[in-house]
Parts: C-alpha cells; sequence; structure tokens
C-alpha cells in the first residue's frame, strides 16, 4: 500500500491487499443503484446483488480501519436503510444520521423533487475517536441572534443538516464526464472533524478525486481508487493541476514578498 496514490481497480480487490488497522478515516460515496450512467459499472444489480457488494466493501473498510478510526457513507434514500444496518452488522457504532441538504435539487415529474443525500457518520471505537470540534465549528443563533454571554465565542458544532450546493455543470468546481462530484467544502468538515494532520484517508470510489483533492490540501495522506481508466485519469489530472496551482502561487507570494522587500 502506497499513500499519497490512485489505483485503477475494483475497490474489493485492491483493499484485500491493505494492511489491517492502517486507514485513519474513511469517505465513501458509492454507487447509489439507482441506474445512473457511470463510464465503466453497471448500477442496476438486483436488490440482493447490491446488499451482498455493500457488505463485501464494507467489511474491507472495516479490516483496514484503525481503532480511532471513523467511516461516512453517502447514500440515497433507496439503500439508506440497509447501508445504516450493515455498518451495525459489521460492528461499527453509530454516530450520526447526517443529511446533506442541497439547493438545485433534481427535477421531478410524479414525485416531489429530491433535494438531499445521507451520509452515514460511524466509528470503530464507541468511545476512542477523532473529532476535533474546534475545527468545524460554525456560528449560533445566541451569537448572531441573542447576543448571549453564555455562547461559546468559538461557534457551535454544527448540526446533523448540512447545507451545501450540489457541484451543478456550470460551476467553475465541475468537471465534465462524472454524473456525481461531492462538493469540497463538504469533504473538508469531514476530513478537518475526523482525521489530523499526516492521518491516511481512503476513499474506495474516486470518482472525481474530491476526497483526494481535500485531503492533500489538508495536509492529509491519501488513497483513493476507481475501475474506470477515464475516471482514473481525471483524478491523475486534478491532483497534478492542484499541484501546480498551489506551485505557481507559492512563488507569486515569494515574488510579491521580495518586491515589497525591495520597495
Amino acid at each position: 500500500m502506497k499513500l499519497n496514490k490512485v489505483y485503477l481497480g475494483n475497490c474489493i480487490d485492491l483493499m484485500k491487499s491493505f494492511p489491517e488497522k492502517s486507514v485513519d478515516l474513511i469517505f465513501a460515496d458509492p454507487p447509489f443503484n439507482i441506474g445512473i450512467k457511470y463510464d465503466r459499472y453497471q448500477d442496476n444489480l438486483t436488490y440482493d446483488q447490491y446488499y451482498d457488494w455493500s457488505q463485501l466493501w464494507m467489511e474491507e473498510a472495516y479490516r483496514t480501519l484503525k481503532d480511532k478510526g471513523s467511516i461516512y457513507v453517502a447514500i440515497g434514500d433507496e439503500f439508506a436503510a440497509e447501508i445504516n444496518i450493515l455498518l451495525k452488522k459489521l460492528g461499527f457504532y453509530y454516530r450520526n444520521w447526517i443529511i446533506w441538504y442541497y439547493t438545485f435539487g433534481q427535477n421531478q415529474r410524479k414525485k416531489f423533487n429530491r433535494s438531499h443525500t445521507h451520509i452515514m457518520y460511524f466509528t470503530k471505537n464507541k468511545e476512542n475517536f477523532t473529532f476535533n470540534n474546534d475545527e468545524i465549528r460554525v456560528p449560533s443563533a445566541r451569537q448572531l441572534v441573542y447576543n448571549d454571554k453564555r455562547a461559546n465565542p468559538k461557534g457551535k458544532v454544527p448540526d446533523d443538516v448540512w447545507q451545501f450546493s450540489r457541484v451543478c455543470g456550470t460551476f467553475k468546481e465541475r468537471f465534465k464526464n462524472h454524473p456525481c462530484q461531492m462538493p469540497e467544502l463538504l469533504l473538508e468538515r469531514i476530513i478537518q472533524v475526523s482525521s489530523n494532520t499526516d492521518d491516511l484517508v481512503l476513499d474506495p470510489f474516486g470518482g472525481t478525486g474530491t476526497t483526494a483533492a481535500v485531503a492533500k490540501k489538508l495536509a492529509r495522506h491519501y488513497i483513493t481508487m476507481d475501475v474506470s481508466e477515464e475516471y482514473y485519469n481525471l483524478i491523475l489530472n486534478r491532483l497534478d493541476s492542484n499541484e501546480k496551482g498551489l506551485k505557481q502561487a507559492v512563488s507569486h507570494n515569494e515574488e510579491v514578498q521580495i518586491n515589497l522587500f525591495n520597495v
């Protein structure tokens, strides 16, 4: 297992080769089994096939996660309950059933528009796990509305309903040719609260590489993978572009500092 690497291949096979208890944080955004058109993966398994496949990759997630580690699984309405139960059966401890509420819901004609995704948050140990609450605090109503002196000046830990916009097609952050892309701000919250500098973050379903990109930005190690060669190359290009952009920014800042010094 190499750190800061993107793998091409099946996540179950790849994770089987990883050492036991080697990962600090897992974020997984698996296919929802609702017929989404991916490059390689067929998102239309039978109920039993999808359930069994979910159990297989989550068994490897449990094996590779450290005792103090955490796992977050994003999932749609159709299998949210099953994923919750599977995580409990495998020995994970329930922390939160997070609702990611997003604007720009998907328009429907015969049912209400869908404007949320479920995120299951579990830990491997019931009491001993990483949770850096000061890293993710947000202003509270006590501070902003009521001017309550009892309010924590650092703000409050966010509620379990998170509002982040979907990464829509017109957004600069958006990468083409992939139907599902997680927003960086959402991953920043998860990685900041449930890992520390130099920890290892694993994403078994790389997609557009958001988890790896954010982990790298936050000085964490990362491992991610995808069965699609197209998505694999997309992730590599994204990480390479981010690296070049960071170097250019550092170079620019150094040049500005030199010019100011000369003045």
